[in-house]
Order: C-alpha cells, then sequence, then structure tokens
C-alpha cells in the first residue's frame, strides 16, 4: 500500500471533525472519498498533507509514518494536493504559477504538462484572477504535477467546471492512472467518481460507512440516498 490511514482523529479547534477513519490506497490505485458537505472528506486530505494534523492514529505512507510532519516536507516525499479551492497566485501569470513547483528531475516538466492540457499554452502570460475556473483548475493539475508526485489527492476537481472541461479532467486522471500515479479523488459528481475508481470509501461525520467496488455501491440504493442523497 502506498497510503494506510490508520484511526486517525483530527480536530477543527474544539471540533472533533475524524473520528478513527481508517482507509487504504494501494500503488496506481484510484480510490473516491465520498460523502456529504461536511462529512469530513477535505479534512483528510488535509490530513494526510499535515495542513490539518491528526491528534491521533497513524498516516503511513510508502511505510512511513508522516502524521505531524510539517506539508512541505511531506510535498517533498511525493504527495501532491489539488485544492478544491485551486490555489492559484492570482497576481502572478500562469507561467509563474508553473514555475513555482518546478522540480529537478520531474517527469513532469513545462513542456510536459503544457502538452497535457494544450489550452494552458495560450494563456501563460495571463494573470491567475483573469483565468477561467475551467483554466484555473488544469494549472492547478499542472502545477501539482510538476512536483512528480506518486500520490495526487484531488478535491472536488469538476466543481462549477463546463461538461467538456469535466471530460479533460477524467481523461486526464486515467492518463495518470496509466503512469501508475495513485489517486485519492473527493468528488461531490457522484457518476464521475465511480466511473473513475477502482475502490469507494463513504464517510459520514468523520467515519467510514461503506468500503467496495463501485459496482456494488451503485447498487446499495440505502447508502446511496443515506448519505449520498441520490435518489433510490
Amino acid at each position: 500500500m502506498i497510503l494506510e490511514i490508520r484511526n486517525i482523529d483530527t480536530f477543527y479547534g474544539l471540533g472533533h471533525i475524524l473520528h478513527g477513519l481508517s482507509l487504504n490506497l494501494a500503488e496506481g490505485e484510484i480510490v473516491a472519498l465520498l460523502g456529504r458537505n461536511g462529512a469530513g472528506k477535505t479534512t483528510t486530505l488535509r490530513s494526510i498533507t499535515g495542513l490539518a494534523p491528526p491528534r491521533s492514529g497513524e498516516i503511513r505512507y510508502k511505510g512511513t509514518n508522516i502524521a505531524g510532519l510539517a506539508p512541505h516536507r511531506i510535498s517533498r516525499m511525493g504527495v501532491a494536493l489539488v485544492p478544491e479551492t485551486r490555489g492559484i497566485f492570482s497576481y502572478l501569470n500562469a507561467r509563474e504559477n508553473l514555475l513555482i513547483a518546478e522540480r529537478r528531475g520531474s517527469r513532469w516538466t513545462m513542456d510536459a504538462v503544457l502538452r497535457r492540457f494544450p489550452a494552458l499554452r495560450g494563456r501563460l502570460e495571463s494573470k491567475g484572477r483573469l483565468l477561467s475556473g475551467g483554466e484555473q483548475e488544469m494549472l492547478a493539475i499542472a502545477r501539482a504535477l510538476m512536483t512528480d508526485p506518486e500520490l495526487m489527492l484531488l478535491d472536488e476537481p469538476s466543481q462549477g467546471l463546463a461538461p467538456l472541461v469535466v471530460s479533460a479532467v477524467m481523461d486526464t486522471i486515467r492518463e495518470l492512472k496509466s503512469r501508475r500515479v495513485s489517486m485519492l479523488l473527493v468528488e461531490q459528481n457522484v457518476e464521475m467518481a465511480l466511473q473513475l475508481a477502482d475502490r469507494v470509501y463513504v464517510i459520514d461525520h468523520g467515519t467510514v460507512v461503506f468500503e467496495g467496488a463501485p459496482a456494488v455501491l451503485r447498487a446499495d440504493q440505502g447508502i446511496t440516498a443515506t448519505y449520498l442523497g441520490v435518489g433510490a
């Protein structure tokens, strides 16, 4: 397993968000993390990356417990987060946003990410704040790739995007899987997540309530209706 989360408890101040949460992710696997708003999905990603360190439990990345390490150390180990907010530097242009993440020896050079996202090539001199939502999402994924990650954490990559852009994001995720990049995908678009994922976890109030294959989740109308708001 490239990622093993074992019984973590994460708090925001006095708020207890994750309650003994456990999940795992194999090398080259796509795992979807689903649940209603406020279920703890983003907090799980922030716990992994060190932005919201758990108070107890373990987060093992390639066998090493990274729980509590500083975010920059976790990033250097090969973990990249594409946040829901995209995190684009609004007053830097697209080229500068990419160069910030450039890492010597990365498989993903500037040319490589521009081949994957050709729409960005003509926008390299545009400030981040002037890019469309789709362009910002592509830039956020491209920037994460330039760190040469082995594990990517994607938080709501389809949010607010036009269908054609969502399709391009899905194609990118499939290509990354073919290159053995492991991915933990948080996504409100349940159908998109089920199309992409090898396995699925559903969480509610910071606790896992389902783990299994996408086909099994599709067939479980009780879980989908109760925890995902999908009509039976």
